[in-house]
């Protein structure tokens, strides 16, 4: 699998308390890294939620979780606090991080074009490698499948 440049590692971007945070903060550590369209609407709220609700087992099996999406550091904060997010939320309001990582892209909504966020996880080692990509996941269900390949990772 490729590995992550230390250019993007060390991409320092705001966290929900408005802290600088990157990827080689989390070294020596599974990453799930989500990049998800938006604050507040309905998938991107259960996929949150989803992952809030998995986060124990996912802390368990030595990972962290970190959710990505170009919304400011204050919707983060208001994000996180309405539905009690156990985990950071990455202000990437460039898009830097998600051109890094191939996931900012044509859309289209209501018959509209623009350049979105596709919904895409990663799992990355805990040498920055990236393990395993999840691309169109179901916001519903994907802490569980995040779980489970977890699982599988480092019973090998």
């Amino acid at each position: 699998m490729e590995k992550i440049s230390k250019e993007i590692q060390n991409l320092a971007l705001s966290d929900t308390d408005g802290n600088p945070i990157k990827l080689a903060d989390f070294a020596g550590k599974y990453i799930v890294l989500y990049f998800y369209p938006k604050d507040n609407t309905p998938g991107c709220t259960a996929e949150a939620c989803s992952f809030r609700n998995a986060n124990v087992d996912i802390v368990k099996s030595g990972a962290v979780v970190l959710g990505v999406s170009k919304d400011s550091v204050v919707s983060h904060q208001k994000f996180t606090n309405k539905y009690q997010l156990n985990f950071p939320l990455i202000a990437d309001t460039e898009a830097k991080l998600a051109r890094a990582f191939g996931v900012w892209k044509p859309k289209k909504f209501m018959g509209r074009e623009f350049l979105g966020v596709l919904r895409t996880t990663f799992i990355i080692g805990p040498d920055g490698t990236i393990l395993k990509r999840f691309d169109n996941v179901k916001p519903q269900d994907h802490a569980e499948e995040i779980t489970r390949e977890l699982s599988l990772i480092k019973s090998n």
